[in-house]
């Protein structure tokens, strides 16, 4: 058999693409929001910060209407404004109500379980350690439910410098983006300190990044490189490079979209695997894969670890206005 060494040998390739990935419930009810509020009330329809972390979704909408800001205070009275999948604080809607606006709440049903978890505690007069990275806005919603109860710990070098009223009444909640791993290492060093320390009534971490990181894991182990899709601010997406990584992949690079990727991680390489974020749209995903068919990797197997059919109703706001219009 003849070989021609003017060519590459590709034999030995293969790409694995893991499944689930991409949208989660709660980012495709926050997109449908936008698009039906748009189509309802038409344009302008006002987002407060991005509706999900991705940049290729929220400049889609911008191009059929949609304003995003990042406060309240840029937004005209009495117009419609959209609160993005990540949640807002009891303030926010306080000033929303204020100023006549028209509020439709697209935060995540997994995020509100977080605030009304808070809400419990706090009447419990708890302590409540919210696991979490500051600055995030689902981490600045959640605390905003009882701001004299919860403090932030963003990691297990946080919890030494922890002060409580009663270490006998210490509860802990997170943010839903994190990685599983790094969370629970930061709840056992919470309990190390805190034997005491309560439970949320079920886990914080959403199904979805719990199940798009153990899809990360079974495709990692082995790969020369892991392609993960997803935007920098997207939580969920930065976690599955890094548990990539942890489960053994000799490289891992989170990109937007193929036009980030770097020919040059792909020297030496023949095992590549591709995920993709809770908010990240399959064509973006299906880019990467044209990206790497066309250097000569063959056709992308699945690797099957869940199965996903959670649905979430629209938002009720938008739900009986869509009844309304239809009944004309």
């Amino acid at each position: 058999m003849s070989v021609d060494l003017g060519m590459p040998d590709t034999s030995g390739r293969g790409v694995r693409l893991a499944a689930p990935r991409g949208y989660c419930a709660g980012v495709d009810r926050a997109v449908i929001t936008v698009e039906k509020a748009l189509d309802l009330y038409g344009a302008p329809v006002y987002v407060r910060k991005q509706i999900v972390h991705n940049k290729h979704v929220v400049s889609d909408l911008e191009s059929r209407g949609a304003v995003f800001v990042e406060e309240l205070d840029e937004v005209p009275s009495g117009a419609t404004v959209v609160f993005s999948a990540h949640g807002v604080s009891p303030t926010v809607h306080a000033e929303a109500k204020e100023r006549g606006l028209k509020t439709i709440d697209a935060t995540c049903p997994l995020v509100t379980k977080v605030h009304h978890e808070a809400k419990r505690f706090a009447g419990d007069d708890y302590d409540i350690l919210l696991i979490g990275h500051e600055g995030h806005e689902e981490v600045e919603g959640t605390a905003g439910e009882a701001p004299e109860h919860i403090q932030l710990v963003q990691s297990p070098a946080d919890v030494e410098s922890i002060v409580v009223r009663d270490p006998g009444k210490v509860a802990w909640l997170s943010q839903t983006t994190l990685s599983v791993d790094e969370t629970m290492a930061t709840v056992d060093a919470i309990r190390a300190r805190f034997p005491q320390l309560l439970d949320p009534p079920s886990d914080d971490i959403c199904y979805a990044t719990q199940n798009r990181q153990l899809a990360v894991k079974e495709i990692a182990h082995d790969a020369d490189l892991v392609i993960v899709v997803g935007s920098a601010n997207s939580s969920n997406s930065v976690r599955l490079a890094e548990v990539a990584l942890e489960a053994g992949a000799r490289a891992a690079h989170r990109v937007d979209d193929a036009s980030e990727i770097d020919e040059a991680w792909l020297d030496g390489v023949d095992k590549v695997s591709v995920t993709s974020g809770a908010s990240v749209p399959e064509a973006l995903v299906d880019g990467v894969l044209g990206y790497l068919a066309e250097r000569g990797y063959p056709d992308a197997e699945a690797v099957h670890s869940a199965e996903e059919s959670l649905i979430f109703a629209l938002p009720p706001e938008l739900r009986r206005d869509l009844r309304a219009a239809a009944k004309g």
